[in-house]
């Protein structure tokens, strides 16, 4: 498994689970054109960008590229980072027949395909840890101190808080943390608990 300083944004679920199991980033998911109406989502994306850089990493179908086209126009380029995936033909195993243009997508990919394209799009790979001690982060203890999880009105404290931050409101405790992630640092995100 690599480290990669920036995070990464795929169409769906199935493309996150594949990255998941070769790359250590925060994976964030468009849910196809659902990011077209989710301004907030939106907003975390380009949030994120800013601070650590984002690598859009969609399919090579046009659904991809209409995706792909939408990040590049909402979201600063010297913030993004593009990779890709070939053409090949074929369908991924858990599809009964091939996609509408009969081309794998990511989450077909072999990981050498990926770890490829990742290094062509000029990814921050973050090889050992001889390079400065990323900071400490922020756990799910954290969040179950703060009462943000685990109690009985963590639900209402998270959307609170997710207000306050300008996050989107409807994240799962899981969700908020791998934002508060990319976006915070634990002394940060402790300031931010002080003014809730």
């Amino acid at each position: 498994m690599v480290k990669l300083k920036q995070a990464l944004v795929v169409e769906g679920r199935y493309d996150k689970n594949t990255l998941s199991q070769i790359v250590d980033a925060p994976i964030f998911v468009t849910n196809g054109f659902g990011i077209f109406k989710d301004k907030q989502a939106m907003a975390l994306l380009r949030a994120v960008a800013h601070r650590r850089g984002l690598i859009v990493f969609t399919d090579a179908d046009g659904a991809g590229l209409v995706i792909r086209n939408y990040l590049k126009s909402a979201i600063p380029p010297q913030d993004l980072l593009h990779a890709y995936i070939p053409d090949v033909p074929g369908k991924e195993r858990r599809k009964a027949a091939p996609g509408k243009e009969g081309k794998l997508g990511v989450e077909g990919m072999s990981p050498e395909i990926l770890l490829t394209a990742l290094r062509h799009a000029g990814a921050d790979f973050l090889e050992g840890e001889m390079r400065a001690q990323p900071p400490q982060p922020i756990t799910k203890q954290d969040l179950f101190d703060l009462g943000l999880s685990g109690g009985p009105e963590s639900k209402a404290r998270r959307q609170a808080l997710q207000a306050q931050l300008g996050l989107p409101i409807n994240l799962s405790a899981n969700a908020l943390l791998q934002a508060l992630n990319c976006l915070y640092t634990k002394d940060e995100f402790r300031k931010a608990m002080e003014t809730l």
